[in-house]
């Protein structure tokens, strides 16, 4: 059975099933028998894998393999270094510190489809482009992170996990991942 890379749009739930009727993989992939490893928010779009090996799911979510996740995410106002320090460091989320993570403050916006639902937009408010690479992954982490430090994040789009990036897909395409991407995966 294949693993798939699959660019989860905007207001898509991760997982296949809502009792409340709201947007879910299943409108999106029709194979069976295969599942998400991990998970992105409603709000958040990008790549998630989705597979029927229970081993590489674990090797994907779990902490212990430090496999990286890179996000693209839309702040309110421009970080100053300091702020963008704090981030790289580690910020105490909910009693816990998080772990460093890579940080760069991006000069331009990156070539993203637009999202369906446009962003808060305020005249007098700039925005700026964070790409933030963590090798954790908690509960609404980026969002949390950027809140800690001042910068509330407006859109967040994962880009890659490990090896695997989200490359030309479009919102709500899938592909299946390449021998290559595969063995990366498995190997950690």
């Amino acid at each position: 059975m294949p693993t798939l890379a699959f660019f989860k749009p905007y207001g898509v739930l991760s997982r296949f099933t809502d009792p409340e009727g709201r947007p879910t993989l299943a409108d999106y992939i029709s194979l069976p028998d295969v599942y998400p490893a991990g998970r992105l928010d409603k709000d958040s779009e990008g790549l998630l894998l989705l597979t029927d090996d229970g081993r590489l799911a674990s090797r994907i979510t779990h902490p212990r393999y430090h496999l990286e996740k890179v996000y693209l995410a839309q702040v309110e106002r421009i970080p100053d270094e300091a702020a963008l320090e704090r981030l790289r460091r580690g910020v105490v989320i909910r009693g816990r510190r998080t772990r460093p993570a890579l940080v760069e403050l991006l000069e331009k916006a990156p070539d993203l489809p637009p999202r369906p639902v446009p962003i808060r937009y305020r005249k007098n408010v700039p925005t700026a482009w964070l790409k933030i690479t963590l090798r954790e992954g908690r509960n609404r982490q980026v969002r949390r992170m950027t809140a800690a430090v001042g910068h509330p994040t407006l859109r967040l789009v994962r880009v890659a996990i490990g090896p695997v990036e989200l490359g030309d897909l479009s919102p709500g395409e899938w592909r299946k991942l390449s021998p290559r991407e595969l063995r990366a995966l498995q190997r950690g």
